[in-house]
């Protein structure tokens, strides 16, 4: 196994640095966040644990060590999942430092490939841009109608056939059709909230969009969908592009300022994290959007859920996403949301907080790593052989979707406020 890389300390750090030493320093060595390390167990690596990476990335901020391809290797090896953060003892701001390398390592240009590519461009120029998307959506949709997709697959590259079987169909235009900008509460109103929709929530799960304001407005909210708002910017951040990230938190600051609410609920929890830490982004001016964040299980628990009329009798899995358990420390109100549906069965399995592999964009970047995660989370949940895995984020839902096909379960990946939806509405739908 090899050891962590040992510097001796200088006790200053470099300009543009500070952050990260300062953060580094409030590691102390215990490797408690070890085996919480998706490439960490599968490596056996020190080098590829936060405890190695946190050693690396200080040595760099102490101009001991340059800002090299090793760095960049093992920044973008790094899932971003955050479970070291909550096996820390210390509160070390692990994610963070990631990020800030990871400007660092774009800025000094170390990044090459198609992977780089997909990274810097598709997100900057498609992802970030509604309408574009919304486009790009209708074409693959026609290509999938017309079957031209089976035909154009086996001459794409291996990475983006791969990335073929991670994508679900492209839902009918009437189920990606923008939403209203004002839903009213039913029954006794309890508030007014904003709702984030996100980029590609809409595109490719716009029928979660749909439950969530069903959902609240079932439960007495008032829901506001501003149209000026924008992607939430949680893969350029990860993919190291600051400005980018930066320009997409202004965006939505202002919009959910202008709407005049004082909570934004999310129901991606990818997109949930990235928002809280739009005071990262925006010092002086991102503060009050990241403290109105609130994720819509967190939101409902903490209102009082509307007891749900129709049964839904089946056996489910909940799957933490890492930007909910790790990044919200969110854990138990989708689980208490779900335990009360009537007939829903929710059970255990032996990896529900652990990394699926999605991470962002990660299962393109690095799907070899990805895969390898993911096959670890599949045994556990084909121990455990539910009917439905719910989970909380796109990418997560995708991931795991694709898992299940691979691995042959039965189970069918769904959001839990669909199984709420569904139950409000009679819940026999749900588990068909």
């Amino acid at each position: 196994m090899a050891s962590a890389p040992r510097f001796e300390a200088t006790g200053a750090a470099l300009p543009g640095w500070e952050g990260v030493y300062a953060r580094a320093l409030d590691c102390v060595h215990c490797g408690l966040c070890l085996e919480s390390c998706p490439t960490y167990r599968e490596t056996g690596s020190e080098v590829s644990s936060p405890r190695g990476r946190i050693h690396l990335m200080r040595a760099v901020a102490e101009g001991l060590f340059p800002v090299s391809g090793v760095l960049a290797q093992e920044a973008y090896l790094c899932l971003g999942c955050r479970a070291c953060e909550t096996a820390c003892p210390s509160g070390v701001e692990y994610g963070a430092m990631v990020e800030h390398v990871r400007c660092a390592v774009e800025s000094a240009g170390l990044r090459r490939g198609w992977a780089r590519w997909l990274e810097r461009h598709a997100l900057r120029d498609l992802v970030a841009h509604p309408r574009r998307l919304a486009f790009a959506f209708d074409l693959i949709a026609w290509a999938e109608r017309l079957r031209l997709d089976r035909l154009l697959l086996p001459l794409l590259p291996s990475a983006l056939r791969d990335a073929r079987d991670l994508v679900p169909r492209v839902p009918p235009r009437a189920q990606r059709a923008a939403l209203p900008e004002i839903t009213p509460a039913r029954g006794a109103r309890r508030g007014r909230v904003g709702f984030f929709a996100g980029c590609v929530m809409p595109q490719l799960f716009g029928e979660v969009n749909a439950a969530t304001l069903r959902v609240l407005a079932a439960n007495g909210f008032e829901v506001v969908v501003p149209r000026g708002q924008a992607c939430c910017g949680a893969l350029h951040a990860h993919a190291g592009d600051a400005d980018a990230a930066r320009a997409l938190a202004r965006r939505n600051a202002r919009a959910f300022a202008d709407a005049e609410v004082e909570v934004v609920v999310v129901n991606a929890a990818g997109c949930g994290a990235a928002m809280r830490d739009a005071a990262q982004w925006l010092p002086g001016e991102g503060e009050a959007l990241a403290g109105s964040i609130r994720d819509v299980s967190e939101w409902l628990e903490a209102a009082g859920l509307r007891a749900p009329r129709g049964r839904i009798d089946a056996r489910v899995c909940y799957d933490d996403p890492c930007h909910l358990l790790h990044a919200q420390r969110i854990g138990a109100a989708p689980r208490k949301l779900l335990a009360q549906i009537p007939g829903l069965q929710l059970l255990a399995h032996g990896d529900a907080g652990a990394c699926c592999g999605a991470a962002g964009i990660y299962n393109l970047t690095h799907p070899a790593m990805s895969r390898a995660v993911l096959e670890r989370k599949m045994r556990f949940l084909a121990e455990a052989d539910p009917d439905l895995i719910a989970s909380g984020n796109p990418g997560c839902m995708m991931q795991l979707a694709a898992g299940a096909r691979r691995a042959g379960l039965r189970a069918r990946v769904v959001h839990p406020v669909a199984l709420l939806d569904a139950a409000y509405r009679g819940g026999a739908a749900a588990a068909d």
